[in-house]
């Protein structure tokens, strides 16, 4: 039996050492540029690619890694530089988790190149699931999808809320309803193709935070995609689907599928947060002096930081706990997966405003990057699951009662 160890392995160090390059080297310097300009940064996006860190052939090394910490670390590192430009390079990910969670292999090799583009000319995909009256309750989704038999053609009717990279994507994944009265489990994930007629984003989306992430409502007016841009294909949506009329227990829907496979992620870009807005405090109090003396001398100072230090190394066991268990197919029995988005994106939160407190005055001021970190860190306690919705999920995992 192998001995435990929380080492990482030498490949796991030199990838956390060269995305840290990367964000220390690239990210952070244009970070308050692009935040400010709240626009997407191409430059950023085509430079990751040229070294590598943004296409498929980055996110399959991860994943090859049987320990799953490889993507963890390295969203933790690039968040780290900055979470709005983290978010334009791994914002694709989330399109991509969704075509490998329901995708047949063929759809893979097909979709998941035009989601990236090439180095010359990168691209972004985006993941369309929320609306405006279905976020966390994707029951209640209003997006239909109907199959026209006499084209071989789905049409896609509806409107979709804060997706990322909606509009500017080559590649939308959209999950619509197929029959209503199932609910949730009626509903099913198509590919929208680059230069698909009906689909628009009219308006971008003006954001607290992650400001050089795009950020749009789609709408989609009588879209037709071929039937083969359904995922998984429609022999196993009505096979699914008659599963589900009969009674018969749901392995899971289109949308929480690709969440559960990402909120081990999740967790560990608001990780990269925290630790940004940690360090930083650190630093100031070690050199601003007051009444005589660095403040870290202080102990309410000095416990402040000790909180913020002992808080995210314990989210990080939970992320990468959820993500061993996520690459090993451990199932999350006791809403492991959400354990970690919750207690990291809440350390996040946490963190960055104890750290605009640490700085005083300075904190509140855009000379210093902790008020950034501040604005960007409250989305991890929304988007992807609310922290109420997490709460929700442990609660019946551990319960077994449908807790509401």
């Amino acid at each position: 039996m192998a001995e435990f160890s929380l080492d990482l392995n030498e490949e796991q160090r030199d990838l956390r050492d060269w995305v840290h390059g990367f964000a220390a080297e690239v990210v952070r310097p244009a970070a308050a540029e692009w935040d400010a300009r709240e626009e997407t940064p191409w430059p950023v996006i085509q430079e990751a690619a040229k070294v590598g860190l943004y296409g498929f052939e980055f996110l399959a090394t991860c994943w090859a890694d049987p320990t799953g910490l490889s993507l963890p670390i390295a969203s933790e590192e690039l968040f780290w530089g900055d979470a709005g430009i983290g978010l334009s390079i791994f914002g694709t990910g989330l399109a991509v988790a969704a075509i490998y969670g329901a995708g047949t292999p063929d759809q893979l090799v097909e979709w998941v190149p035009q989601c990236f583009g090439d180095v010359d000319s990168p691209a972004v995909a985006a993941f369309c699931t929320s609306e405006p009256e279905a976020g966390s309750d994707v029951g209640s989704m209003r997006t239909r999808a109907v199959y026209d038999e006499a084209t071989d053609e789905w049409v896609l009717r509806g409107q979709k809320a804060y997706a990322t990279n909606g509009g500017i994507a080559g590649v939308h994944v959209v999950t619509a309803s197929v029959d209503p009265s199932l609910g949730s489990r009626g509903q099913a994930a198509f590919v929208v193709p680059p230069g698909t007629a009906g689909l628009n984003a009219t308006r971008k989306l003006r954001k607290l935070g992650l400001r050089a992430s795009h950020t749009a409502d789609v709408f989609l007016d009588d879209v037709r995609v071929p039937g083969h841009c359904l995922l998984g294909g429609r022999d196993a949506l009505l096979e699914r689907l008659d599963r589900a009329r009969s009674g018969q227990r749901a392995s899971g829907q289109a949308a929480m599928r690709t969440f559960e496979l990402s909120r081990p992620t999740v967790g560990a870009q608001a990780l990269g947060v925290a630790r940004a807005a940690y360090e930083y405090a650190l630093d100031y109090a070690k050199d601003r002096v007051q009444f005589g003396r660095p403040i870290i001398e202080n102990q309410a100072v000095a416990f402040a930081l000790a909180d913020m230090k002992m808080e995210i190394d314990a989210a990080r066991l939970l992320v990468w706990r959820a993500s061993w268990m996520g690459r090993n197919n451990r199932p999350f029995t006791a809403g492991e997966g959400s354990m970690s988005k919750l207690k990291a994106g809440e350390v996040a939160v946490s963190v960055t405003e104890k750290a605009v407190q640490l700085l005083g005055g300075a904190g509140f001021l855009r000379d210093h990057p902790v008020e950034r970190w501040y604005r960007d860190a409250k989305i991890y306690t929304i988007f992807e699951g609310t922290s109420e919705i997490q709460r929700l999920v442990i609660s019946r995992a551990i319960s077994g009662v449908q807790i509401r």
